[in-house]
């Protein structure tokens, strides 16, 4: 076992979670919750436009869970729903153009809680840290149903 390698989990835990708290504390001023810009983020991700099915599936949460947090968007003038226009029977949720120049700001408000956690360390340590964590995710982004078979298989043994 590597040094520190048994704190691993728990520190990236606390750094995503104490991230995320600076991020909503200045996302706030938007009037917009956690999961709220995370459904913005996301739709610009996926080019402006996505299906809730799709929605549910990048924020991982349930569908009728997207529907209702649409909902509550959609009444606050931040996204519209929109006919598919290869398939009338789905609807995509768009962000309005008040969420699309929002989103410059808190893009801009992004990086500076990214400085903030990064203050005081050096860029080639920035660097080798995202190509760490980019690793990571490659690592851990397989197909997880043959994962679990092959751990249930060597479980077996």
């Amino acid at each position: 076992m590597k040094i520190g390698i048994d704190r691993f989990g728990l520190l990236m835990h606390n750094a995503a979670r104490l991230m995320r708290r600076r991020f909503e504390l200045r996302a706030h001023a938007f009037g917009l919750s956690s999961a709220q810009w995370r459904l913005l983020v996301h739709l610009s991700l996926e080019g402006n436009a996505a299906t809730q099915a799709r929605l549910a599936e990048v924020l991982e949460i349930e569908p009728i869970s997207v529907s209702r947090l649409v909902d509550r968007m959609e009444q606050a003038g931040w996204v519209q729903r929109e006919a598919d226009a290869q398939d009338r029977r789905v609807r995509r949720v768009v962000p309005t153009l008040r969420a699309r120049e929002a989103y410059a700001a808190i893009k801009a408000m992004a990086r500076d809680v990214y400085e903030e956690a990064l203050d005081g360390v050096p860029d080639a340590a920035r660097a080798e840290l995202v190509a760490s964590l980019n690793r990571i995710i490659e690592n851990l982004s397989g197909d997880t149903a043959a994962q679990a078979e092959n751990l249930s298989a060597e479980n077996m043994k």
